[in-house]
């Protein structure tokens, strides 16, 4: 049986890959936005980010609005890939579990 990734795994990153899942290639949020859709406090998604950062699942672009800085997020192709293939995992074990 595939095992689910550890780092996907969590509930509060499995929050965060679904949601930039959602967009689309190539495409990002601000840090604000990703926030408020999900309803986590600032240093919660921080750190999350970091983890999902650090395995290169999410990318981190910083930029200026006007005179203010904004951090944009993405999903980086190989936070793509693996998310699927977690999504094939989590079927998987799914479907054995129904049998």
């Amino acid at each position: 049986m595939d095992e689910l990734d550890p780092v996907i795994h969590a509930q509060a990153r499995l929050r965060v890959v679904t949601v930039l899942d959602t967009l689309g290639v190539g495409d990002s949020i601000a840090f604000p936005r990703l926030q408020d859709v999900l309803e986590m406090t600032s240093g919660n998604l921080a750190t999350h980010l970091r983890k999902l950062e650090d395995a290169g699942y999410v990318t981190v672009t910083k930029a200026h609005a006007g005179r203010s800085p904004v951090t944009y997020l993405g999903l980086s192709p190989e936070g793509r890939t693996a998310f699927r293939a977690y999504r094939v995992a989590l079927m998987t074990l799914l479907e054995a579990s129904a049998s």
